[in-house]
């Protein structure tokens, strides 16, 4: 069974530790609420704090890019199947509007961004309007896989997992981040694919790879490194 203890961090804010007893070395990953690390049995908080100190400085520099920026009137998202930015209204609340060529945030015109109860409005309107794409577009799109593949499942779920892109279960249902409104359209296609893969193979055996190598033309490792390469942060 794992451990979780959390511990306050100058640097970092906080530093999740788990220890567990299946692991045998330090691994250190920077997310936006802190520093996760995960770490063999037997090692004292001190002594893991001496493990992490010569890591530091690059651990910061993934902070900066992990943490989310601040929102103002020049944010825009852009990508291939989901496009938003924020438009000054003379409402005297926030809207989340869709038009032709994406989606809006309509902003009270003497917005204050520098207020962080504003940034929060602005941050849960994203993530609403990026759910309701993610629910319009997604369900089909795993229809259209499914069929071309011979594949069947029962429900698809959208989600706000931050912390993997799908799941599937072993009755077959499949789990959807919103987050992957945000990827390049071809990631997102082997997202949907991996999972529905499952529906078959419920493991990553080699069986499981072979069914996604050829449901993805032999590229599916490389679409694999390919993800890795991208966050769910707005």
């Amino acid at each position: 069974m794992a451990k979780k203890q959390i511990v306050s961090d100058a640097d970092f804010g906080q530093i999740f530790i788990v220890t567990r007893r299946t692991v045998r070395n330090v691994t250190m990953r920077m997310k936006e609420d802190g520093l996760h690390v995960t770490t063999p049995p037997f090692r004292s908080v001190k002594a893991l704090l001496d493990v992490i100190r010569p890591f530091r400085e690059r651990l910061l520099k993934l902070k900066a890019d992990v943490s989310p920026k601040p929102f103002d009137w020049d944010y825009r998202l852009e990508a291939e199947c989901f496009r938003l930015w924020l438009e000054p209204s003379r409402l005297k609340h926030f809207t989340v509007r869709s038009a032709e060529e994406g989606v809006k945030i309509c902003c009270p015109e003497d917005t204050d961004f520098s207020d962080k109860r504003v940034q929060t409005l602005v941050r849960n309107a994203i993530a609403r309007a990026l759910k309701k794409r993610a629910e319009e577009y997604l369900p089909p799109l795993v229809a259209c896989w499914a069929e071309r593949y011979g594949l069947s499942y029962r429900t698809v779920k959208i989600t706000k997992a931050r912390s993997r892109w799908g799941s599937c279960s072993s009755e077959r249902h499949i789990s959807l981040s919103y987050y992957l409104m945000l990827l390049p359209a071809h990631l997102m296609d082997y997202v949907v694919l991996h999972e529905l893969a499952h529906t078959r193979e419920m493991n990553h055996g080699p069986r499981f790879w072979e069914l996604l190598d050829r449901m993805t033309e032999g590229r599916a490792l490389a679409l694999r490194k390919e993800l890795r390469a991208y966050r769910p942060v707005f």
